[in-house]
């Protein structure tokens, strides 16, 4: 039995479910409140962030790490490439996605309007907002460039790295924070890795408080 240790709408878990996911590995999700510092998930993970994965009677943490182990464990179908240049410029823009994206995009904006609210920590900080609101452009103009040269973001397959902006992107999607009209290309790019039967559980949570938005769950986009 897999089983995760989630909030649906980080994309560091999200991250690991669709790796999870396509390799067709069944999976339990286990919401977990992070916040609250319960003393089990403490154990689990004394660093106190999610994802968790509990695989083989071993207890993995840090999003990125889990990933790897799926993909050396289960090897098929494969999320990185086999040659070297190839999987540094998988790894290179898994870091991107979550380290600048995350704090330049995701934290601003996600983390402001969902996750405050969640935690019950105040309400947004309007500077965080239009800070993240002017960095998605910037991303998704970095993407189109990616993409108007590869057909997909690391290079002519799907890999993780796509999976890394996905599961970012899908959850600013929830609530309505990406103009999918700036970029074409960026938006016939999701569309394509939205209608993957990996992605279905996604488009399934259902975040209590939150509406998600109107095209969120439309696969014809």
């Amino acid at each position: 039995m897999i089983r995760l240790f989630h909030v649906p709408l980080s994309p560091f878990c999200r991250k690991v479910r669709l790796s999870l996911a396509e390799k067709k590995l069944e999976v339990e999700l286990v919401e977990e409140r992070y916040w609250e510092r319960d003393p089990d998930f403490l154990r689990r993970n004394p660093a106190g962030k999610v994802p968790i994965l509990r695989i083989d009677d071993m207890i993995l943490s840090e999003s990125a790490a889990i990933c790897e182990y799926i993909e050396e464990k289960y090897p098929t179908p494969s999320l990185m490439p086999r040659d070297p240049e190839g999987r540094f410029e998988v790894r290179r823009l898994v870091s991107w996605f979550d380290d600048k994206f995350h704090h330049e995009v995701t934290s601003n904006l996600l983390y402001e309007r969902v996750n405050r609210k969640l935690t019950k920590t105040g309400y947004p900080d309007s500077k965080n907002v239009k800070a993240g609101a002017k960095a998605i452009k910037y991303h998704l103009d970095y993407m189109t460039w990616l993409l108007d040269r590869r057909r997909w973001l690391a290079g002519d397959v799907m890999t993780l790295a796509d999976f890394a902006a996905a599961a970012h992107l899908s959850s600013l999607d929830y609530i309505s924070d990406v103009d999918w009209n700036r970029s074409a290309v960026v938006k016939d790019w999701y569309a394509k890795i939205k209608s993957r039967p990996a992605f279905r559980s996604l488009l399934a949570d259902n975040v209590s408080g939150f509406i998600p938005a109107a095209h969120y769950s439309d696969l014809d986009f």
